[in-house]
């Protein structure tokens, strides 16, 4: 297995190069932004799990310091939307704030993801590429060859050359897959900040309306 693999690649050329560096960085950011993610996720996950009670017991002034001591996602989001809860009272300048803080944050989230989309084309274009490159090669050969041995000297030289195609698809396949994963994970993150952010403002509508009523 290991052999044929090799010798599979040894006598793809040069373009299996290309290839391989393409594949490579690929893999890093895949693995890269499944880890940030990952991260990301679990940490917003827990500052939820911590300031939701605080401030569904209206509780902001301890919200507002835990948010701004939490590194996370959800900690930058609710503790932009907690200052200026404090500064003012109107929810539309609340909701501006935490729109504010959304366009910082995804941004990150989405940071590289598109690159792996561009690898992918890129080894492909590359596979094609080495293999037009080859066939020209093969058929400069076959005209200065024995009629004899025309068919059976192309046919070998095709066969190489197809290599550097079946290379680039096999790069740019899991490539594809791993943008698509890495893509709906930045979105599910997106849409869960979304979410708080609706349920902090609502929080907050709740409490000023009943410290209204109670007034």
């Amino acid at each position: 297995m290991i052999d044929s693999t090799i010798k599979f690649f040894v006598e793809g050329g040069f373009w299996m190069y290309p290839i391989l560096l393409v594949g490579a960085i690929g893999v890093a950011i895949a693995i890269e932004r499944f880890i940030k993610l990952t991260l990301v996720e679990r940490a917003n996950r827990k500052t939820w799990n911590e300031l939701h009670p605080v401030m569904a017991e209206g509780n902001f002034g301890q919200a507002r310091e835990m948010a701004a001591e939490q590194k996370s996602a959800v900690g930058d989001l609710v503790s932009m939307g907690l200052e200026r809860q404090g500064a003012v009272r109107r929810a539309d300048d609340i909701e501006i704030a935490m729109e504010e803080a959304m366009m910082e944050i995804v941004p990150q989230l989405e940071v590289r993801t598109p690159y792996l989309a561009l690898f992918a084309n890129l080894a492909t274009l590359l596979g094609l590429l080495g293999t037009i490159v080859g066939l020209i090669a093969a058929f400069d050969a076959v005209a200065n060859a024995n009629p004899a041995d025309k068919a059976d000297l192309l046919s070998a030289s095709i066969s190489v050359a197809m290599n550097t195609t079946a290379f680039g698809l096999i790069v740019a396949i899991p490539l594809l897959i791993c943008h698509s994963f890495i893509n709906s994970k930045a979105g599910a993150i997106v849409t869960s900040l979304e979410m708080i952010s609706v349920k902090t403002l609502n929080i907050i509508a709740a409490m000023a309306k009943r410290q209204h009523q109670a007034s």
